[in-house]
C-alpha cells in the first residue's frame, strides 16, 4: 500500500467517523453506518470524493437535490440546504462544474441568499446561462404533483444532461408512494417529486450519490433490510399514517454517504475532495459555516425542532462550526505533512496492519 492509499483509507474513516459524532446519544448513525459502510466497502465520505474527481470536467452540469418541508410549519428545514449550496462553492472551485440546485419552491429564498453567502452568482430564470457563465449556480423548483413529475424529470435530463446527481437530505416516497417523516408521519402533501428525477438519472447511468441521516431519504434504499430492522418507523407497517409501508424508501443509490445529520456527512464530502484534488481552500471555513447557518435561518428555514434558528438538527454553530474547522484542518495536515511523515507511512506500511 503506498502513502498516498494509506492516506486516503485513514484520512476517509477519520472524516466518516466525524460525520458520525453522536453528541445526541441516541445510535441511529451508528446503525446506518454499519450497513453503509459494508455496502460500499471503504470509507463513504472518500468513496464519493474519488468517483466525482474521476467522473466529472469543466463544463458538466451537477444536479444538487435537496429540501425537506417539514410539518405542521411548511417551512423546509436548515439540514441539507445548507451543505448543498456551500458544495456547489466547493464543486465550483473543484472542477469548474455547472452546479444546479433542485429542490421545493420553499428553498428559494433561501438558495437565493445563500448563493450569494458563498459567492456565487445565481440563476433561476434562465439556467442555461451557466453554460457561458464562471462561478455560478442554477436553481429549478421541482414540482410536488406526482403527475407532473415524471415529465419534469424528463425535460431536466433533456435540457441539461447532467453528468452526477448528489442528494441530500431529499425525501423519498416509499413503496406505496408515500413520504414519511423523521416519526413516520405522512408528509407526502409536502414534498418535492424528486425521487422520480433521481431514478431517471440512475438508470441511465449517471454518477450518482446520496445522503441521508434516517432512511427516508432518497438512495436510503441501497441499505432499507437493514432500516426495516433496526429503525423506529422504518419496517413495514411500522409508520403512524396507516400506509402500512413503513418511511424506508424505494429509490437506491450506488455511493451512500450516511451521518447524525446530512450535512455532516456532505461536509466529510467535500473535505475529501479537498485532500483529493491538494486544495484546502475547496473546504470552507468554520467562519463561512456560520454565516451560512445563520443566513439560512433568516431566510425561513428552520431547525428539525421548529426554531428559526442558526441550527442543523438541533445542533447550534457551537458544534457545527469546529466539526468544520477541524475536517479542514485535517485536510490541510494531510497535504501539509506528506514528506515530514514519509518515513512512519513506510515503517507502517512494512508491518501491514493495513493490508489485512
Amino acid at each position: 500500500m503506498t502513502q498516498h492509499e494509506l492516506t486516503v483509507l485513514n484520512l476517509g474513516q477519520s472524516l466518516d467517523d466525524l460525520a458520525n459524532l453522536d453528541p445526541r446519544g441516541y445510535g441511529v448513525c451508528k446503525i446506518l453506518y454499519k450497513a453503509s459502510r459494508e455496502l460500499i466497502g471503504k470509507p463513504l465520505c472518500m468513496n464519493a470524493a474519488e468517483k466525482l474527481c474521476e467522473t466529472l470536467k469543466p463544463g458538466d452540469f451537477v444536479f444538487v437535490m435537496t429540501g425537506f418541508v417539514l410539518r405542521p410549519f411548511g417551512h423546509a428545514e436548515t439540514d441539507g440546504i445548507i451543505s448543498s449550496v456551500l458544495l456547489c462553492r466547493a464543486l465550483v472551485k473543484a472542477f469548474d462544474v455547472k452546479p444546479v440546485i433542485v429542490c421545493p419552491e420553499e428553498n428559494l429564498v433561501a438558495v437565493e441568499n445563500l448563493s450569494a453567502c458563498v459567492g456565487l452568482h445565481l440563476f433561476k430564470d434562465h439556467v442555461e446561462a451557466l453554460r457561458e457563465m464562471p462561478v455560478s449556480m442554477g436553481v429549478v423548483c421541482f414540482t410536488k404533483d406526482a403527475e407532473k413529475a415524471g415529465e419534469m424529470a424528463d425535460e431536466l435530463i433533456a435540457k441539461y444532461d447532467p453528468t452526477a446527481v448528489i442528494s441530500i437530505e431529499c425525501p423519498g416516497a416509499n413503496e406505496k408512494g408515500r413520504y414519511h417523516n423523521a416519526t413516520g408521519l405522512d408528509v407526502t402533501d409536502y414534498e418535492a417529486k424528486q425521487d422520480l428525477l433521481f431514478d431517471k438519472l440512475c438508470q441511465k447511468g449517471v454518477l450518482n450519490i446520496a445522503i441521508g441521516d434516517l432512511g427516508n431519504e432518497i438512495g436510503m434504499g441501497a441499505i432499507k433490510p437493514h432500516l426495516d430492522k433496526f429503525i423506529p418507523y422504518a419496517g413495514e407497517g411500522k409508520c403512524r399514517c396507516g400506509c402500512e409501508g413503513g418511511l424506508g424508501v424505494w429509490t437506491k443509490t450506488d455511493n451512500i454517504i450516511t451521518a447524525t445529520c446530512s450535512d455532516w456527512g456532505c461536509y466529510a464530502m467535500i473535505a475529501a475532495i479537498a485532500f483529493l484534488k491538494e486544495d484546502a481552500k475547496i473546504m470552507h471555513t468554520a467562519e463561512l459555516e456560520k454565516e451560512a447557518m445563520v443566513t439560512a435561518c433568516r431566510s425561513g428555514m428552520i431547525d428539525m425542532y421548529g426554531w428559526l434558528i442558526p441550527a442543523i438538527d438541533g445542533f447550534g454553530t457551537e458544534v457545527n462550526m469546529p466539526l468544520v474547522s477541524l475536517m479542514r484542518e485535517m485536510v490541510k495536515s494531510a497535504l501539509n505533512l506528506r514528506e515530514t511523515c514519509k518515513t512512519w507511512f513506510e515503517k507502517v506500511d512494512e508491518l501491514s496492519f493495513f493490508a489485512e
